[in-house]
């Protein structure tokens, strides 16, 4: 037996180990367990607050990337329940505040509307972050936001065209000059 071969079956048993304590441990929950579903029109919800925050320019946007749908399977897979509520009710929330603000839903609104919404709604946030108490929940547009911002620069889209991309990267180089203007690096 060699090395990789060595590694790897000590990778295979270390893992069914961990992923079935945790099955063990978590009473088997399934997707179907957790009691939230996403529909259609909440995905290209999502995508339309998504595109918003981050629009298509010289790159393309969060709705290229995909990002609404990003946001269902990380909500439903990686919130806890209460968090998953939050996050539910904010879509609502938002579009209340949409038709509250512009007298149409969030989708039927203009860019500009979209826009100086989530303005609005980026200040509220940050102001209920700075009084929040640590077992008070978050924000649902700082959810939503900070979901956009890791679905789109972790998507393929995002990774390669809107940040500089290295597939295999060379050696670590700690100090590479930068200029204004040029794009981060992904890799």
């Amino acid at each position: 037996m060699n090395r990789r071969e060595a590694i790897s079956s000590v990778a295979l048993l270390l893992g069914g180990t961990i992923l079935g304590a945790e099955a063990f441990l978590s009473g088997c929950k399934t997707k179907s367990d957790l009691g939230i579903s996403f529909s259609p029109t909440d995905v290209s919800f999502l995508d339309e607050v998504a595109e918003t925050i981050l629009p298509a320019t010289s790159t393309p946007g969060a709705k290229a990337a995909k990002v609404g749908e990003f946001m269902t399977v990380y909500v439903r897979d990686c919130y806890e329940e209460k968090d998953q509520k939050v996050f539910m009710d904010g879509m609502k929330k938002l579009d209340e505040a949409s038709k509250t603000k512009n007298g149409k839903s969030f989708v039927d609104s203009t860019p500009e509307q979209r826009h100086d919404l989530l303005v609005s709604l980026d200040a509220e946030a940050k102001a209920y972050q700075k009084s929040k108490k640590e077992e008070d929940p978050k924000h649902y547009f700082r959810m939503i936001k900070e979901l956009t911002l890791f679905g789109y620069f972790t998507s393929e889209v995002g990774a390669t065209q809107a940040l500089r991309y290295v597939a295999v990267p060379g050696k670590y180089e700690g100090c590479i000059p930068y200029k204004k203007g040029d794009k981060a690096w992904a890799t």
